[in-house]
């Protein structure tokens, strides 16, 4: 999984970061001991709470990437530094913090990667179908109104125009 991108959906759940997946048979899996486990990144007191300052309502649940390669808006990079009490112990890069992450890893990657980008992103609201199709109308009928407005607007220039030019 060399180029694999690793989603999770974390969230707050009696005073702890936990998600649920399904596909790996997991829930309510804590993130305390894996991705929490990265200290005090700048003067915060939680790694978790710090890659999702800036994001609203993250306690209700937020998406988590991780991934081996660097992608676009990264907010953190982990690096190997050694197997370590059944996890993998990993260094955050320019926080000189360590971070163990769980055997649950092994889940998502076929061996520890040797580095892991990791962003915390707001969860996107559900796709609502009605919702959309009741605002592609009221754009339709906007730009309906415009373009008969703008049609008239013409139609009145043109007519200027040739009494204009048809006048003695």
């Amino acid at each position: 999984m060399a180029n694999a991108l690793v989603i999770i959906q974390p969230y707050w759940h009696e005073d702890a970061w936990v998600f649920d997946d399904v596909s790996k048979g997991l829930e309510k899996e804590h993130l305390e001991g894996e991705i929490a486990e990265l200290g005090r990144l700048g003067f915060l007191s939680e790694s978790v709470d710090y890659l999702v300052k800036d994001t609203p309502n993250a306690r209700k649940g937020f998406i988590l990437l991780l991934s081996p390669q660097p992608f676009a808006g990264y907010q953190v990079e982990l690096t190997l530094e050694t197997q370590e009490d059944g996890g993998y112990l990993y260094e955050a890069k320019h926080y000189g913090e360590d971070a163990l992450l769980s055997p649950v890893l092994s889940k998502y990657f076929d061996t520890a990667p040797e580095s892991l980008y990791i962003k915390a992103e707001a969860r996107r609201a559900k796709y609502d179908r009605i919702r959309e199709v009741v605002a592609l109308k009221d754009r339709i009928e906007k730009l309906e109104q415009l373009v008969g407005k703008l049609t008239l607007e013409n139609d009145t220039l043109r007519t200027g125009k040739n009494k204009a030019n048809n006048a003695p």
